[in-house]
Order: structure tokens, then C-alpha cells, then sequence
């Protein structure tokens, strides 16, 4: 296998959780070429792991006739391609390209037509990882590795290659703890909601702490309470581009947020990254908590059900500010041992 196709066309924190299988992939084949199958939106994503050769994205492959796509996938001679997210277009589109080895999840009916290794695997009911989900799929090239989480950590490749403009670089203090807090998840994630954010602050000495709220300029203004309540605040919603983001959260010390990719970003990056989670499943930590050496996830551990059909999730609001307040200056002191 000379060249392996991973696709993965669904969001950030997504294709966060996918890197570790390019990672592994490398380990067992370290002479191969790994191609990834993206999205626009995500392309920074792959650009900053080290695991991938190149970015085929779907938004611009998509423009193309049917035909065409054909031909395009065709002359890249790849030897597999793995459905990490699965999609009945691009399954279907492999196979008309004929490439060798189409490995799916047998979890999805359209597999069968399509693929030609079918991995026993449905994500609904299990009670692994998503990193660990995306791992199994290997077993179609005979990689069985069972991977702790603490383990999978160090398969992500993560190496940014973005350079911070001056002015970004000017804000990050050395002399106290930059935190980002990202409240909102554009609808991706039940959130903790901007009256414990706000809380949170009050907790955070200014001598110590230099904050950054970030999100998009929509979510900018949907919080711009949070602002009036805390002036000192450095505003960066809708001001940074995805790899000036990312190059932001790895000159950080810590970040909080809710599900979201920037949290997996944060994890990989090495910085401290607390996750505040709903108990609910699939949401819950057991599936996509943060993977990093600093990274951990806040959860009230109660039957939630009731919380499932509604926006926003109680038990999740009950997670107090006081207590990530100490598990943020707990990662601290272990950092700095």
C-alpha cells in the first residue's frame, strides 16, 4: 500500500479525532503517502499534521461531473480508501474509480454495495471513544491496535505551521495564564451557558489570568453582554482565521469550551483544555472527551434523559464555576511539577 485515502467530510473535532489513524497508519507503514479527504473548513486541520502528504477537498472535487470526479480519483492511484465518516456519494464514487481496498464500517448499509472490506462496527451503541471508533477501521489493513486514550495522545502528529500576526503576538502576557473561553459550539453541542462563563470570570484574578473569548462574529454579538460585564476581556470573536486559531491556542496556557473542535485543538496542542459536557448519550465524554496530556472533561454523572429532546441540558448548567475553577488551577500545578 503506497497510498491510503482517508475520508473524513464532517467537522473540526472530527477530523481532530481522525488524526491518531493517520498517525498509526505511519507507524505500521511508514513509507506510504496519506491523503486526506476533507473540506474546505477543515483543510487547516490537516495542514498542521504531519502524518498527512496532501488535502483533497471534496468542496472543490465536488464542482466537477460525475465523470470527472472519476477521473480525478483515478489519477491519484491510490491503493485504499478508508470511509472514517461515511458518505453513500463518496462510497459510491470510489468504487466507480476502482480503487483496490474500499474499507467501510459495517454499520451502514450502502457498504455493502460499495466497499469490499467491511469492518464490524457500529459507533450508536458503543462504548468506545470516537478516536478509538476511528482506530478499529484499521483492522482492513490488519492493523488491530486497542489503544488506551492516554496512548492515542501521542499518534495526532500535531505540528502548526501558521506564524501569529504581530498584533496577536503582542496580547499573549507571559507573565500571567492566557485562557481562552470559547461559550459557544454553533449549534454542535449543548453549551454552559453565558451566565456560568460570566461567573467563571468573577473567580479569575486579573493579576493572574489574561482572557481571550473567541468564536465567530455572529457568536461575537450573540455575548456581547459578557463584555459589557467584564471589560477587561480580549475580544477575538470573528478576528482570527482558522490557522491564525490555531497557532493562537498553542502560544495559550488553557482553554475551556463545550464539545467543540476548538477544545480538541487545545488537547493536541499540549495546553491545558477542560471540557464541560452533558451526561447525555452519544454527547457524553465517554465518546468525544479531549485526548491530551493536559485535557480532561466535566460531567455530572446523573441519569439525563430528561435533557435529551431540550436545547440546552440542566444537568450540564449544574456543573459550578468554582469547580472548574479548581480543576483549571489543578491542571496548573501539575503542568508546572
Amino acid at each position: 500500500m503506497k497510498r491510503i485515502l482517508i475520508s473524513r467530510t464532517d467537522s473540526i473535532g472530527d477530523v481532530m479525532l481522525t488524526l491518531p489513524v493517520c498517525g498509526v497508519i505511519k507507524k505500521f507503514f511508514p513509507t506510504c503517502e496519506i491523503i486526506f479527504l476533507g473540506r474546505t473548513y477543515t483543510k487547516a486541520i490537516a495542514d498542521a499534521c504531519e502524518h498527512i502528504d496532501l488535502f483533497l477537498n471534496y468542496d472543490e472535487l465536488e464542482k466537477n461531473t460525475i465523470d470527472d470526479q472519476i477521473v480525478l480519483l483515478k489519477d491519484l492511484n491510490v491503493d485504499i480508501i478508508i470511509h472514517v465518516y461515511p458518505l453513500k456519494a463518496i462510497a459510491n464514487l470510489a468504487k466507480k474509480a476502482k480503487i483496490p481496498i474500499r474499507a467501510g464500517a459495517s454499520g451502514r448499509w450502502y457498504h455493502y454495495l460499495f466497499c469490499n472490506k467491511i469492518v464490524p462496527l457500529t459507533r450508536r451503541r458503543s462504548n468506545l471513544h470516537e478516536a478509538q471508533l476511528n482506530l478499529r477501521l484499521l483492522q482492513a489493513i490488519g492493523i488491530h491496535e486497542d489503544l488506551q486514550l492516554a496512548e492515542i495522545n501521542t499518534y495526532y502528529g500535531w505540528k502548526p505551521k501558521a506564524t501569529l500576526r504581530p498584533e496577536l503576538i503582542n496580547i499573549i502576557d507571559k507573565q500571567r495564564f492566557n485562557l481562552i473561553l470559547h461559550p459557544r459550539s454553533k449549534g454542535s453541542a449543548r453549551e454552559w451557558g453565558l451566565t456560568n462563563f460570566s461567573n467563571l470570570l468573577d473567580l479569575l484574578p486579573e493579576s493572574d489570568f489574561n482572557v481571550f473569548v473567541t468564536g465567530t462574529a455572529a457568536e461575537g454579538e450573540q455575548i456581547s453582554e459578557l463584555f459589557d460585564h467584564h471589560p477587561t476581556l480580549i475580544n477575538l470573536t470573528g478576528k482570527l482565521t482558522l490557522p491564525e486559531f490555531i497557532a493562537f491556542i498553542s502560544e495559550s496556557d488553557g482553554l475551556i469550551a463545550a464539545s467543540t473542535g476548538p477544545l480538541h485543538i487545545a488537547a493536541a496542542s499540549g495546553i491545558i483544555a477542560i471540557g464541560i459536557y452533558p451526561p447525555i448519550k452519544p454527547m457524553h465524554p465517554g465518546r468525544w472527551q479531549p485526548i491530551g496530556k493536559f485535557a480532561t472533561a466535566l460531567v455530572k454523572e446523573k441519569d439525563c434523559d430528561r435533557c435529551r429532546k431540550t436545547q440546552s441540558c440542566q444537568c450540564m448548567l449544574e456543573i459550578t464555576p468554582i469547580q472548574v475553577f479548581n480543576k483549571l488551577n489543578e491542571l496548573n500545578n501539575e503542568r508546572n511539577r
